[in-house]
């Protein structure tokens, strides 16, 4: 579960960059203030998410749930901001 858990997060992971590429050439193509928001959010988020799905994880410290715990967290997290800048950059 550990492992799958994990790959789910690595692929969500990949898909964010990609939408994260393509959302920068839009928001390039609006302003360079836009691409630097974008940028400066994107930033912001990473160590949000990271923080938050290591204080899930805490529920279950040491445990043999604490990386399924986390991974799934991470997952859920990154696919969630995919679809954010995806609605926002109109690439649905």
């Amino acid at each position: 579960m550990n492992t799958c858990a994990y790959e789910a997060w690595q692929r969500a992971d990949v898909d964010l960059n990609d939408t994260y590429r393509r959302a920068m050439e839009v928001a390039k193509s609006w302003s360079d203030g836009a691409a630097e928001a974008l940028r400066a959010a994107q930033r912001a988020w990473i160590p949000y998410r990271d923080a938050a799905c290591t204080a899930e994880g805490f529920l279950f410290e040491g445990g043999s749930m604490e990386p399924f715990i986390v991974n799934s967290c991470l997952e859920h997290l990154t696919r969630q901001r995919t679809e954010e800048m995806r609605a926002v950059y109109e690439m649905n």
